[in-house]
C-alpha cells in the first residue's frame, strides 16, 4: 500500500512519530468494520485486525477504532493484527445510541467531504436533510449535498429550490447514477487522497452513487419499491472504497433516525437564517415563543421565515438540550464508578503496620 493513496500525510505522521511507539509498529487506516473485527490496510495489504486489549482496556467508547481511523498497528498479515493506538482525527461523525444510557456511536473518521445524500422522489425530506446537515456541519468536513435519481423525477426544479434555500451555500448536485448526468461536476470537486463519507437514509441511491464515481460495480444495488417509493436497503456494514480517480469513499448503512448528539456548533449553522434573526430580538435570553418585541415570531408572522424551518429548528434544539443533559448524566456516573474503583482499590492495599 502506499500510506498517501488512502489519506495518511503529514498530520498524521507527525502524530505516529510523536507517539515514540515500539518499532515493530506501522501505521494503517481501518477500511471496514464487522461485529467482532476490522479490517486494516497498511504496507503489508489489507487484512483482518483488532484492537490489544490491554491498550483500550480504559478507553471511552468514541475513542475506539472506527472505520477511517489511522491506527498504529502491530501487523500479522498471515494471521489477525493488533491495535495499538488511534491517532487523533481530523474529523467525526457521531450518532446517538439507541440505548439512551448509552454514549454516542462513531460512524466515521477521518473525512474531508460530507455528502448529503437524498433522492429526487416521493421520500425527498427536507427536515430530514437539515438533521444530516447539523451532523455533517458539527462533523469538521465539508457538507456536499447530492440529489440521486434525478432523471426519476419531474419535480427536480422544485427539489432543487429547496435545497438551495435550505443549504445557505452548501453545494447541491443533481446526478443520475445510470446515464451519468452531473458526475463530472461532482468529481471536480474531489481531488485524490480526499475521503468523503456518503450519508444518507436507507435506499437513496448511496451504492448505485459508488458504482458510478467508480466506474465499475462496487456495491450490490437495489431497485425501487413502488409502494412507498423508498429504495431497498443494500449496505449492511460500513466499508472504504479506494476509487480509480485516488478518491476514498466510505458508504454507511442507510440511518433513516439519525440523532443530532451535541452538534450546538452544526445546529446554529444550519439554522443561520433564524440565529440571525434572533439577534434582533429585545432579550439576548429570548425564548422566541412569546416575549415582547421577539425578532423571530415577527419574522414568522410577517413570512419571512417559513413555519416548517422554524418547527424543525425548535424540534432540533429540544433534541440538543436532552443529550446535553443525558451526557451529564452519563459523564457523572463514570466520575462516580471511576471513584469507586480507585476507593476499592485503596481499601485493597495492605495497611503498614506501625
Amino acid at each position: 500500500m502506499n500510506s498517501k493513496e488512502y489519506g495518511y500525510n503529514d498530520f498524521f505522521a507527525a502524530q505516529f512519530a510523536a507517539l515514540e511507539l515500539p518499532e515493530q509498529l506501522i501505521p494503517g487506516r481501518v477500511t471496514a468494520v464487522f461485529k467482532h473485527v476490522m479490517r486494516v490496510v497498511s504496507t503489508d495489504g489489507e487484512h483482518l485486525a483488532k484492537t490489544k486489549s490491554s491498550s483500550f482496556r480504559d478507553a471511552m467508547r468514541t475513542d475506539w477504532p472506527a472505520i477511517g481511523d489511522f491506527v498504529a498497528l502491530e501487523s500479522h498479515p498471515s494471521d489477525t493484527s493488533l491495535i495499538h493506538a488511534v491517532l487523533e482525527r481530523k474529523s467525526i461523525f457521531l450518532r446517538d445510541d439507541p440505548d439512551p444510557d448509552m454514549p454516542p456511536q462513531v460512524v466515521a473518521a477521518n473525512f474531508d467531504y460530507c455528502f448529503l445524500v437524498n433522492s429526487a422522489n416521493d421520500d425527498f425530506n427536507i427536515n430530514r436533510l437539515e438533521r444530516y446537515l447539523t451532523v455533517a456541519w458539527n462533523s469538521g468536513a465539508t457538507p456536499v449535498i447530492v440529489l440521486t435519481k434525478a432523471d426519476l423525477s419531474d419535480k427536480l426544479s422544485y427539489y432543487m429550490d429547496q435545497l438551495n434555500a435550505a443549504a445557505f451555500g452548501v453545494p447541491v448536485f443533481a446526478v443520475d447514477s445510470i446515464s451519468g448526468t452531473g458526475l463530472d461536476e461532482l468529481r471536480s470537486l474531489l481531488s485524490p487522497g480526499e475521503t468523503i463519507v456518503l450519508l444518507g437514509s436507507s435506499g437513496v441511491g448511496k451504492s448505485s452513487l459508488v458504482n458510478a464515481l467508480a466506474g465499475e460495480e462496487r456495491m450490490k444495488t437495489s431497485g425501487i419499491r413502488e409502494d412507498d417509493a423508498r429504495g431497498r436497503h443494500t449496505t449492511t456494514h460500513r466499508e472504504m472504497h479506494l476509487l480509480p480517480s485516488g478518491v476514498i469513499v466510505i458508504d454507511t448503512p442507510g440511518m433513516r433516525a439519525l440523532g443530532i448528539g451535541n452538534a450546538a456548533a452544526g445546529l446554529e449553522e444550519t439554522f443561520q437564517d433564524i440565529e440571525e434573526i434572533a439577534q434582533h430580538c429585545r432579550f439576548g435570553d429570548c425564548s422566541h415563543h412569546n416575549e415582547p418585541d421577539c425578532a423571530v415570531q415577527d419574522a414568522l408572522e410577517n413570512g419571512t421565515l417559513a413555519r416548517k424551518h422554524y418547527a424543525n429548528w425548535e424540534k432540533l434544539r429540544k433534541e440538543l438540550a436532552y443529550n446535553e443533559r443525558k451526557n451529564n448524566i452519563l459523564l457523572m456516573r463514570q466520575d462516580k464508578q471511576q471513584w469507586k474503583a480507585i476507593s476499592k482499590q485503596h481499601r485493597a492495599k495492605p495497611k503498614k503496620k506501625v
